[in-house]
């Protein structure tokens, strides 16, 4: 079964915005919301404001890239949408890792130690 999956419907994205906790950094803005399954549904958003298609694409890969290496860390049964902040044009890898790290860790969701 898939552990990760994918949010892509305007309808869904709204709900989450709507019913959704957030939580900031410097970088990214992260939106929270339970969804009472064994997965964790997934979505990015990064706006015209932070550059050209080639720079939102780069931003969009970095998070799920970052989101990938660390998903064996991270709750399940939760919808997050991850929206990129315009100073996030500028992360290195690290930097988009450690973020994504942060927020997950301040929003309850990475797993107790084994």
């Amino acid at each position: 079964m898939k552990t990760v999956e994918k949010i892509k419907k305007n309808s869904q994205f709204k709900y989450i915005y709507n019913r959704g906790k957030s939580i900031s950094d410097p970088n990214l803005v992260l939106y929270i919301v339970r969804n009472n399954k064994n997965v964790i549904r997934l979505g990015i958003t990064v706006s015209k404001k932070v550059g050209k298609a080639v720079v939102r694409n780069r931003i969009k890969r970095l998070i799920r890239e970052s989101f990938r290496l660390n998903k064996n860390k991270f709750k399940y049964g939760y919808d997050l949408i991850f929206v990129a902040r315009s100073q996030a044009r500028k992360c290195t890898y690290r930097d988009m890792e450690k973020s994504v790290l942060f927020l997950m860790k301040k929003g309850d969701l990475l797993k107790e130690s084994e």
